[in-house]
């Protein structure tokens, strides 16, 4: 009797488990697929249990050698199963991986009916929090609902206008020092040549580093050197399709890569708990203007009754660590790809050279640093504007903005079911001909001469800095930076392309170039 009881218990548990995994796995899927199905959306069949995984990996190819030869239509090398499904489909269609259901938006129409829909139901995709939470935690970029709300109401207000008004400063004298160090780098090739064969990105990334590092926590790159050595680690770590699109896989024990992962989370933690625990104490830079840690410890404390707990302490850290990553990445690659396509360009480098001289005058870079600290100098860079905002549209360190309907719900008119996860193609949108025009791979700065709303046809389509309530906070910042590093360094030098440049932009979280931007350096 006993025993007939226990395998009648048994029998149960695993008929439970099954029905739940059929659920999960096909019931549920097909849900979700028919209410899309139901009004009009088509896509690529799926296959049980993979969906459309097996199609896209048998698609993806072995990169060839980067090309000499520069093209700006780099979307279907990096996503060739996307781009293969919008033509067949269209701007809309739905694609499956695993369990994961996806809807692919690259059409205006529809992104202004998401754009619009700003409530918490409309947030990032769960099931990247575990794949993420040793990069980003549970930081601003990556948390939903209230949580997310409270964090962007303490954090937004530091990147307003006025605040960063008060870092330009310091954006100012750390280009200053770079500046000095390619002066002399130059000065050691010596005068026959008088050019510098570098790979400008990797300079860029420590001045942007240097500048995050200075603004938001009041230290300079040297100090958080390691920190941002070992977020670089994750990103690589982290930098799988997998990851991104939800690949079904059935790992239950930590692979190498996965404990690697976590083991430099822990290594950056304690750096980063250090240094704050180090202000805690009363140690630290003590200006008039609160700098983001000073914030976001002073914001914890308060939620916290001024008790400094664990909980307290996971929420600086996981702000620090998005901070650290977002705040220097993004900035550094966009000036980076902004040189290298200017070095394609000199008759732009011209025109930006000569309007900084016409706005500052042919003075010495300490004038220049007078000059640029004005915010109306600033506001007159125009054609320097067009530049940045067109490379943004050709090289967006976002390619992908995911969103997850958390709840039933209307976006323009269509009814998007809960779980379906929604990617938007910036790439995509930033490259259609009915939007742009004819010309639109190609780099054509004068198209923002009257500003984004006369650029193109939708201009509710260019998305350099996401949309809607989760708009990019640092926006203000980078562009700010964007103009004084891009102003600085074309006022004393010119670029163009080296040798040894390969074109080969490729996805690792962002946009990355694969090979870095070589560009010859010279001295104007």
């Amino acid at each position: 009797m006993a025993i007939a009881l226990l395998l009648t218990a048994l029998f149960v548990c695993i008929s439970s488990l099954v029905l739940r995994a059929l659920n999960q796995l096909w019931f549920k899927p097909r849900r979700i697929r028919s209410v899309l199905y139901k009004q009009g959306i088509r896509g690529p069949r799926p296959s049980f249990p993979f969906g459309n995984i097996p199609e896209m990996q048998s698609s993806i190819k072995i990169p060839s050698d980067a090309q000499q030869h520069v093209h700006h239509n780099w979307v279907p090398s990096i996503f060739p199963y996307l781009h293969k499904w919008e033509k067949k489909y269209g701007p809309i269609y739905m694609y499956s991986t695993g369990s994961k259901q996806h809807l692919y938006v690259s059409d205006p129409n529809l992104l202004r009916g998401i754009k619009q829909h700003n409530t918490l139901d409309l947030g990032k995709p769960t099931y990247l929090g575990k794949p993420l939470q040793p990069l980003l935690g549970d930081g601003i970029v990556r948390s939903n609902g209230q949580h997310w709300a409270n964090q962007k109401k303490i954090i937004a207000p530091e990147f307003f206008l006025n605040k960063v008004m008060g870092m330009v400063g310091l954006m100012l004298e750390s280009t200053m020092k770079i500046m000095k160090e390619w002066e002399s780098r130059i000065q050691e090739v010596g005068e026959d040549s008088n050019v510098l064969d570098m790979s400008i990105d990797k300079d860029l990334k420590t001045l942007s580093r240097d500048i995050i590092s200075r603004a938001c926590f009041s230290s300079s790159y040297a100090q958080g050197n390691q920190i941002f050595e070992k977020i670089s680690l994750m990103q690589e770590a982290l930098s799988k399709p997998s990851l991104l699109f939800g690949f079904l896989n059935f790992r239950f024990l930590p692979f190498n890569n996965d404990k690697k992962i976590w083991n430099l989370r822990r290594e950056v933690d304690a750096m980063l708990l250090e240094i704050v625990r180090h202000r805690q104490s009363g140690g630290g830079v003590h200006n008039a203007q609160k700098d983001l840690l000073q914030v976001l410890l002073e914001s914890a404390a308060a939620a916290n009754n001024g008790k400094h707990t664990p909980k307290t302490e996971r929420f600086v850290l996981d702000n620090c660590r998005t901070i650290y990553f977002v705040g220097s990445e993004t900035t550094s690659l966009t000036a980076s790809w902004t040189l290298m396509l200017l070095s394609l360009h000199p008759e732009w480098q011209e025109r930006l050279r000569a309007e900084i001289i016409g706005i500052c005058g042919d003075h010495d870079r300490h004038e220049l640093h007078r000059c640029l600290q004005d915010m109306d100098t600033l506001s007159k860079l125009k054609m320097l504007t067009m530049v940045i905002q067109e490379s943004l549209r050709l090289y967006a360190p976002a390619v992908l903005t995911p969103r997850q309907a958390l709840a039933n719900m209307k976006l323009g008119d269509l009814d998007v079911p809960q779980d379906m996860i929604i990617w938007i193609a910036i790439a995509s949108l930033h490259r259609d001909p009915k939007n742009w025009g004819p010309d639109a791979n190609e780099f054509k700065p004068e198209r923002f001469a009257n500003g984004v709303t006369e650029a193109c046809k939708f201009p509710n389509a260019y998305l350099p800095f996401g949309f809607g309530s989760r708009l990019c906070i640092g926006q203000t910042f980078a562009m700010m930076e964007l103009k004084i590093v891009l102003s600085l360094l074309l006022s004393k030098f010119s670029f163009s392309l080296s040798p040894n440049y390969h074109h080969s932009p490729v996805l690792k979280m962002v946009l990355v170039p694969e090979h870095g931007i070589n560009l010859l350096v010279r001295r104007v």
